[in-house]
């Protein structure tokens, strides 16, 4: 177990939520380059809120953030220490609804950020969840407008965007999708979005890389060790970069490129079909 989630038990919420907003741009720096992928206003989803550090972001630019997280206690932190305009879910995004088990690590809570319906070795223990389809939840909760989804669910980012087929259909929205080769193969999660007409991105540095032109597989072979260290002692060390989030833009867009000077994205501008 790491430091910082030995830490979170015994600290109060907000102090966690507060520090995990803090350090997380350090080193996933995407999270300080919304104004290039996330419009103004709409819909945003955080999809695996964890302890907010995206949420809170979002609610910046986002008129509503709903945030998906189906750790109970996580879920309950989120809801009362966020801002108003974010609307927690307690349940684990999925291609279907019903149950499932999300599989936990060592000590049963989830505050690592590794818990998934895909069980894995660092997985022990597992509590039955309330799944639900992001089409289904966001249609039920009449939103519409979705500017941004961002997953990371560690292993079950596939399920996810099955499961927001419509959404990407009708809205376009950006997403920003967490894909680890250690964790699940890149074809088809590549291959789905492909199909939806969706281009992907890296920020490996200052500037966006096509994913076409950057080798993500081998970035990752050769800097895992990096994605096992805890967050502490990676944002202390910020030049150790590990990408394992990719941005993907609908059609010949590119980061920054398809929003307008008032920050919104033009929905009507979408490729044809």
């Amino acid at each position: 177990m790491t430091l910082a989630a030995r830490l979170a038990p015994r600290l109060p919420p907000r102090l966690v939520g507060a520090g995990a907003a803090l350090l997380y741009p350090r080193f996933e720096p995407e999270l300080r380059r919304l104004a290039d992928f996330c419009p103004r206003g709409g819909t945003a989803v955080d999809v695996g809120g964890w302890y907010g550090p995206w949420s809170r972001r979002l609610a910046r630019r986002a008129d509503l953030v709903v945030a998906v997280e189906p750790v109970p206690h996580l879920a309950r932190q989120l809801a009362s220490t966020t801002p108003a305009n974010v609307r927690v879910v307690q349940a684990a995004a999925a291609d279907r609804a019903g149950t499932a088990r999300l599989w936990l690590p060592p000590g049963g809570r989830g505050d690592r950020g590794v818990s998934s319906l895909v069980r894995r070795e660092v997985h022990r223990a597992a509590v039955e969840v309330r799944c639900v389809p992001l089409d289904e939840l966001l249609e039920g909760l009449r939103l519409t407008d979705v500017g941004l989804i961002k997953v990371d669910v560690d292993g079950s980012e596939l399920a996810v965007l099955r499961g927001a087929e419509r959404i990407l259909r009708r809205d376009r929205p950006a997403l920003f999708v967490e894909l680890e080769v250690r964790i699940q193969p890149l074809g088809p999660v590549l291959s789905l979005l492909a199909g939806y007409g969706y281009r992907g991105w890296v920020l490996p540095g200052r500037d966006w890389v096509p994913l076409s032109a950057f080798d993500l597989a081998g970035h990752q072979y050769r800097t895992g060790h990096v994605a096992e260290q805890g967050l502490l002692r990676r944002s202390v060390a910020p030049h150790r970069r590990y990408v394992n989030s990719v941005l993907f833009l609908p059609g010949p867009r590119r980061p920054g490129a398809w929003l307008r000077e008032d920050g919104a994205h033009e929905l009507h501008a979408r490729p044809a079909r």
